[in-house]
């Protein structure tokens, strides 16, 4: 059923209901009408990174592990396995009558915000620091949720609309404030695409204010931008409890009726809170009309429709056991294996048997099963350790273990004296002819307010620094192994960038992991042993020190991301080490080869790659564009990118096509347009910046149009 059909549908049923009918349809938590035989339906569900928060289902790397990928295939399939699998807990949920949260087919998901700062602990749901990756990654992500069809499999909902990226600390009453340029150049595009490209059903408001004004109630994005410049037809859902915000935190309102009629009046349509329990105050007491809950309402039952909920959907057949399938574990482990970043490697790695009779595995993340899945996650029935990885893909080696210490804090063993494990820490780095050292945090450590409990400001982190211990860790380890000559290769699991600068310097090897999900860890293995070839590519920046970054609660883009940033980083955005040896041998511009052709139709470059190794390869070819004379980025920005597979002592070629979008600029007063007359086109497997070529040694093919 297309959207005017079930419009149309929608606006014959709610006509039938009266106002307080209506009025307990727009809160997430929407009750059963039995005279009008609508059951009841809870709009709730995650679905990130694979269904959450509802029983099994197949784990995939969170959100960041998925944006080091630079995978937009992967991404539509990741897509439709979650969605797949949520029809089919969705069909057996309903036919038992459960209707509970985290049971239907409404999914806020994707997280679409920019990673701006590494310290924020929900960057690790985003995609990375770039608008254009953004963009690329959520896309088929949201078309593999929502499906093909007229109808949807399942709504996806992009969040968090618009200006959102931390604190969690001060998020229930700060302001964001982005000058207009920050806005339409950063802030907004990826939500442009999703809803003009991808179509998204839904869109999330944030908790914060922006520029003086609540998100959820914020007029100019809402209405001016989302539903005028922008023709969002979807569904608009608060934040949850972020309504309460008004009054309480805010104090943009003096009442809950206010905040109830403030936010449906702007337009935000389904409450993720209890404000709405007070819209029929509200209403009759002429804070707000009842035409704006009649609206909100039709909404609503739209979606629903287009779900097929009431005539029954093509997707009604789909089993149970779709759920963990084993064909969808392959792409689980597809995403694990692409997701890695392999940041400096000295040699050792891949490493050979010879080399690996005695592996010592060290650190508080080596056999933690919390800490491959990040945050919003399902349950998995496999669950592989890092250690476990290790094990499995050398079967051969004796695998000596310490844990080294807690993943935070050092906890006594008894009330007399600490438990400290850093001898025995030493004594493995001793005995072993090469050390795993697991490093890095948890979901307890970086992630949301709320559902953390420790000193790092409600899940956002103070710094870069991995915990105090752990960094005792690193540096005894590292210590004792330049001594003893043994080699140490860091895993960090994180989702987040942290300052590796000690490792940069000492350690001989360095793979980021993410939180690679449930199983993720097997494909860890195989790259250590050479089985699986590393393509990661960094999301984000890798920075020096905290002190290269603005202050947190600073939302102007100067010196942030690889696109403003003003000094030399440690590891740079897009950048990633393989075994392979693929380069970029030949680079042409088949269309598009002018300024004013670029920028009126695109572009299109063909790009042959050769493998010069023995070993079968995947690079990803990333295109920059630079506007040589008008208000542009300070470095040039990301235009588009596309992974290419080589063969051994072969050579393969793709076409890129550059949107014409990427030669517009926009200027301080948010306009994007095409101005000035030339710019430069950057054709390579990472950025056209020093840092890059020194640390790749890549040939970057330039193009004056």
């Amino acid at each position: 059923m297309n959207r005017e059909q079930a419009r149309q549908r929608a606006t014959e049923l709610v006509d039938q209901m009266d106002l307080s009918e209506m009025i307990s349809q727009l809160r997430y938590d929407a009750p059963a009408i039995e005279r009008l035989n609508i059951p009841e339906y809870n709009w709730w569900n995650e679905g990130l990174h694979g269904v959450a928060r509802a029983g099994t289902a197949t784990s995939f790397p969170q959100s960041i592990g998925l944006g080091a990928t630079f995978d937009k295939e992967l991404m539509k399939e990741v897509g439709d396995v979650v969605s797949t699998e949520a029809r089919a807990k969705y069909n057996e949920f309903s036919k038992h009558e459960d209707r509970d949260i985290y049971k239907g087919l409404t999914y806020w998901s994707p997280n679409i915000n920019l990673f701006r700062d590494p310290r924020w602990g929900r960057g690790q749901e985003t995609y990375g620091e770039d608008p254009v990756l953004i963009k690329d990654m959520a896309i088929p992500f949201i078309e593999g949720l929502q499906g093909d069809g007229d109808g949807y499999k399942v709504a996806a909902c992009a969040k968090h609309f618009a200006v959102h990226s931390g604190p969690e600390a001060l998020r229930h009453s700060f302001d964001a404030k982005a000058n207009k340029k920050d806005l339409f150049e950063t802030y907004l595009p990826q939500f442009e695409a999703c809803v003009k490209e991808g179509k998204v059903e839904a869109v999330m408001g944030a908790y914060n204010r922006v520029n003086g004004d609540p998100a959820c109630a914020h007029d100019y994005l809402m209405n001016d931008i989302l539903r005028g410049e922008w023709g969002f037809e979807g569904h608009y859902v608060s934040d949850c409890w972020a309504l309460r915000d008004f009054h309480e935190n805010h104090r943009v309102t003096k009442t809950i009726e206010d905040s109830a009629a403030l936010a449906l009046k702007t337009g935000c349509d389904l409450n993720c809170g209890c404000t709405y329990l007070a819209l029929e105050k509200a209403v009759k007491s002429g804070k707000v009309s009842k035409d704006y809950v009649r609206e909100s309402a039709i909404r609503l039952f739209t979606v629903r429709f287009m779900l097929g909920l009431f005539d029954g959907s093509e997707y009604d057949d789909i089993p149970y056991e779709k759920v963990e399938c084993p064909e969808h574990l392959k792409v689980a482990a597809r995403a694990s294996a692409e997701c890695v970043v392999m940041l400096k490697n000295d040699g050792i790695l891949p490493l050979s048997k010879d080399k690996a009779k005695k592996i010592g595995v060290i650190g508080p993340n080596a056999d933690s099963r919390k800490a491959p899945v990040g945050n919003y996650h399902g349950t998995s029935s496999i669950n592989v350790t890092l250690i476990d990885g290790i094990r499995a893909a050398f079967p051969d080696s004796q695998i000596l273990y310490s844990e080294g210490t807690d993943i935070f804090e050092e906890k006594p063993d008894n009330l007399a004296r600490p438990y400290n494990r850093l001898s025995e820490a030493k004594i493995v780095t001793e005995h072993s002819d090469v050390v795993f050292l697991c490093l890095g945090l948890d979901e307890n450590l970086e992630g949301e307010e709320g559902d953390t409990g420790n000193q790092f400001a409600s899940g956002d982190k103070i710094d870069l620094r991995y915990p105090e211990v752990q960094c005792r860790l690193m540096d005894e380890v590292l210590a004792t192994a330049k001594e003893k000559g043994v080699p140490v290769v860091l895993l960090s699991m994180t989702g987040s960038a942290m300052d590796m600068s000690v490792a940069d310097r000492d350690a001989n090897a360095i793979l980021q992991v993410w939180y690679p999900g449930a199983g993720g860890a097997k494909e860890v293995g195989e790259i250590l042993s050479g089985k699986i070839d590393p393509s990661g590519k960094l999301p984000v920046t890798v920075y020096k020190t905290t002190s290269d970054l603005p202050e947190f609660t600073d939302y102007s883009m100067k010196g942030r991301t690889y696109r403003y940033i003003e000094t030399t980083p440690l590891y740079p955005f897009g950048y990633g080490l393989t075994y392979s040896d693929i380069k970029l041998t030949e680079a042409d511009v088949v269309s598009g080869g002018s300024f004013e052709k670029a920028s009126d139709e695109g572009m299109v470059i063909k790009v042959k790659a050769e493998n010069f190794s023995d070993i079968k390869g995947t690079q990803v070819v990333q295109v920059y564009v630079k506007n040589e004379d008008s208000n542009e980025t300070l470095h040039p920005h990301l235009a588009a990118f596309e992974r290419i597979t080589v063969d051994p002592k072969s050579t393969s070629e793709v076409e890129i096509k550059v949107p014409a979008w990427s030669f517009t600029t926009v200027d301080d007063e948010g306009v994007r347009a095409v101005r000035g007359s030339k710019a430069k086109v950057f054709v390579g497997c990472g950025q056209p910046d020093d840092r890059t070529k020194e640390l790749l040694d890549l040939k970057i093919f330039e193009f004056n149009i």
